[in-house]
């Protein structure tokens, strides 16, 4: 039986950028933001992981994946992330990153997805710039969730490279 590879994936539309330049812009402001320095690297890369689990975009969740072992990140913690309510690999600060985007992501028909516990408890981990931070990273996930999912760009292959044309 073979693997399957990156070699042999096409993603369904072409790169963005020569269409909608200007995507790029907001692309380079998050991507700063989420840089500044108030809040880990890793606790970017674990939110965002989660993120792409939840959503199931395979894009997300090899790219994230990526980025942790880059990081030098355990296997156990990387495979943790999709159950980590129960893991005992993150930190107080970290378990709240997830809880928080776990519940922007999750419907909640009987009320908020975000309720001031929980607010209370990433306030209690994260000043207001780190807090403003976890924020932008999540909705960087959400910026580009749509590209992930309708695009389907090509996972495992470096941004500008992941589009087959």
């Amino acid at each position: 039986m073979s693997t399957p590879t990156t070699t042999n994936l096409r993603s369904r539309m072409p790169n963005p950028l020569p269409f909608v330049p200007e995507m790029a812009v907001v692309g380079e402001g998050l991507h700063k933001v989420i840089k500044n320095g108030s809040i880990p690297q890793v606790t970017v890369h674990l939110l965002q992981l989660r993120a792409g689990q939840m959503l199931g975009s395979t894009y997300f969740t090899i790219r994230e994946t990526g980025n942790l072992r880059q990081a030098g990140e355990s296997e156990e913690r990387i495979t943790a992330v999709a159950t980590w309510r129960d893991a005992t690999y993150f930190t107080d600060a970290e378990r709240v990153a997830l809880e928080l985007v776990e519940a922007v992501l999750s419907p909640n028909p009987s009320g908020e997805r975000v309720p001031d516990e929980l607010y209370a408890k990433a306030s209690a981990h994260y000043d207001d710039k780190a807090l403003w931070t976890l924020i932008m990273a999540i909705a960087h996930i959400g910026f580009f969730t749509p590209a992930a999912l309708i695009a389907k760009p090509i996972p495992g292959m470096p941004p500008g490279q992941n589009y087959s044309e």
